[in-house]
């Protein structure tokens, strides 16, 4: 072999040789200081925990992995616990947190972590952070606030400055997380399959006045993806095909939402002993945006600029061979039901687009059911509030929708709320436009025994007040060519007899066939209805309606009979 091949080949392997030598050093090197500085990184991060929060949480570990090469740290079976008891002495002073978390999971992984920096400059930067399958409670307390507002709290920085300069993390994913969330000491929602990326958190001497950060971070964000539920009666299945949030865009949109009835439609109603509505709800798509997360998280107070619902279909049941509820249905009224609300809510808009509404009754007599159909609702509500302070301001809700009747007959409404009114004032407004009259018979024969063999309406204007118990106003219908069959009901499910007699005397001698009649000014009616206990807030709205329409054609009112109430079980 040549003597320069010989030189050649023997300093190739000393280079070889210093370089695994160099290798093996490192590694020990690295082996030792992670042997040794593990005890340090445990107390530290224990530290920073337990001082960060103000000695609110205590966060425990079973092993920790340090690799000073890569940089990376894995934690295993960590447990991160509020302390309760200095939670009520922040409670005393008025400075508790809203809301209190429980969190258990396997791993913590922390990459590319400068653990040199952190050591010798006090300054922590770490790549990502990421939390893998964690078990997430979050309690809601309501707890009291400072009113002293002379007094400036330290900010997250200036409670931790002492000892760590700066704090910064790329990214913190949570990854299919378990979150339960409680209130009042019950747990109120269960979410499976959680998912949170939260980018750019920067804790130092400028960002904690940077307004651009949420929580010291760029963005907050969270997807939820194929959820499935059974609600707590076992009546209905709850899914959701994806939710996607963000805290700094104020957004939150929500596709696939359904709630499924467990039973058809009369199987369902007879699982209770009284009236129960019975709801198919589905919505494919409901989009909030302007949704303050940052007072629902520490006042506990729910304000959205607006929330957009549809295209969705809503549809009810309603059995009436069973006795009523034991309560006034007045108390569904939206503005009642607005004052239980737990929270204090403000949404300033309610936009609807493409809602399609069923409502169905079904008569046990004729066994049948009937149908009221509101197709392609839209329009918007405003100012839906409980906020006692915006209410001293304006306490009116103002709706402005239009849909179509049994698909046909445009329909535009303004509805106006009285908020604070003890007897849920309301007061509505509306126009029916021209459609064929032979398209209400799904409705008006079941439930109104009335057959419907031509007319034309033409339009009809309606102005009615009310409130929880009845409604008064005025209706102008305008109509043309009526004529009708007037029905008897049929005993133990026989299809609906015609009253021959009677329909032809009502046609010739009841039945006024137009309005206005030829030569005739339009004739008006005054509306008078009284809610009965076991009806709806829709029910007096359409009813009244109703009521109107029939008196100005010459029918008349037909009285409600009041379902007899559920005898007494003896004891």
């Amino acid at each position: 072999m040549p003597i320069q091949k010989r030189k050649t080949k023997k300093i190739v392997w000393w280079v070889v040789g210093i370089l695994l030598t160099f290798i093996l050093l490192v590694g020990a090197v690295a082996i030792y200081f992670s042997a040794k500085w593990k005890p340090i990184v445990t107390t530290k991060i224990k530290e920073g925990v337990y001082e960060g929060s103000n000695h609110l949480y205590r966060i425990d570990f079973k092993d920790i992995h340090l690799n000073l090469v890569s940089g990376n740290i894995v934690l295993d079976s960590i447990q991160l616990q509020p302390d309760t008891n200095v939670f009520n002495q922040l409670k005393s002073i008025k400075k508790a947190p809203t809301h209190l978390f429980r969190i258990k999971l396997a791993h913590l992984k922390l990459s590319r972590v400068g653990i040199l920096t952190a050591y010798f400059k006090r300054k922590i930067n770490i790549n990502s952070l990421t939390l893998e399958n964690p078990s997430i409670d979050m309690v809601y307390h309501k707890v009291p606030k400072q009113k002293d507002t002379a007094r400036t709290e330290k900010t997250l920085y200036q409670q931790i400055e002492k000892a760590i300069k700066a704090i910064r993390i790329g990214r913190i994913s949570i990854i299919d997380a378990d979150f339960d969330y409680y209130s009042g000491g019950k747990k109120l929602n269960a979410i499976k399959h959680l998912s949170v990326n939260v980018k750019d958190v920067l804790i130092d001497s400028l960002s904690q006045s940077d307004t651009t950060r949420f929580f010291h971070a760029k963005d907050i964000g969270f997807e939820l993806n194929g959820y499935k539920s059974v609600t707590k009666d076992k009546m209905y299945t709850l899914k959701v095909d994806t939710v996607r949030g963000s805290i700094s865009r104020k957004t939150l949109k929500v596709k696939g939402l359904k709630m499924i009835p467990m039973y058809p439609d009369l199987t369902f109603s007879r699982k209770y002993s009284v009236q129960k509505d019975r709801y198919d709800l589905n919505f494919s798509e409901l989009s909030l945006s302007g949704v303050d997360f940052i007072s629902l998280n520490n006042d506990g107070n729910l304000h959205i600029k607006r929330v957009a619902i549809g295209p969705a279909k809503v549809a009810i049941f309603m059995n009436r061979e069973l006795p009523p509820p034991n309560f006034d249905k007045g108390r569904n009224y939206p503005h009642n039901a607005l004052k239980r609300l737990p929270i204090e809510t403000l949404i300033d808009t309610l936009s609807l687009n493409k809602v399609d509404i069923a409502y169905t009754e079904y008569n046990p007599k004729a066994k049948e059911r009937g149908t009221l159909k509101l197709d392609n609702l839209s329009g918007n509500v405003l100012n839906l509030t409980n906020d006692s302070l915006r209410l001293t301001k304006n306490n009116h809700a103002l709706a402005n929708l239009s849909t179509y009747i049994m698909g046909t007959g445009k329909m535009n409404v303004k509805i106006d709320f009285n908020l604070t009114d003890k007897n849920a004032a309301f007061s509505y407004v509306g126009h029916i436009g021209t459609f064929n009259m032979q398209v209400l018979n799904p409705l008006s024969k079941s439930l109104g025994l009335i057959e419907i063999e031509k007319g034309t309406v033409q339009k009809a204007d309606f102005s009615i007040t009310a409130n929880e118990k009845s409604s008064k106003g005025t209706l102008q219908f305008y109509y043309s060519d009526l004529k009708v069959n007037l029905l008897k009901e049929g005993d133990m499910g026989k299809p609906k007899e015609k009253k021959g007699l009677l329909s032809f005397l009502a046609n010739t001698i009841l039945i006024k066939n137009d309005n206005p009649s030829k030569g005739e000014a339009v004739r008006s009616v005054n509306v008078a209805f009284e809610r009965l206990p076991q009806a709806s807030f829709f029910n007096l709205m359409w009813k009244s309606v109703f009521v109107g329409i029939r008196e100005t054609v010459g029918i008349g009112a037909v009285p409600m009979k009041p379902i007899p109430k559920p005898k007494k079980k003896k004891e």
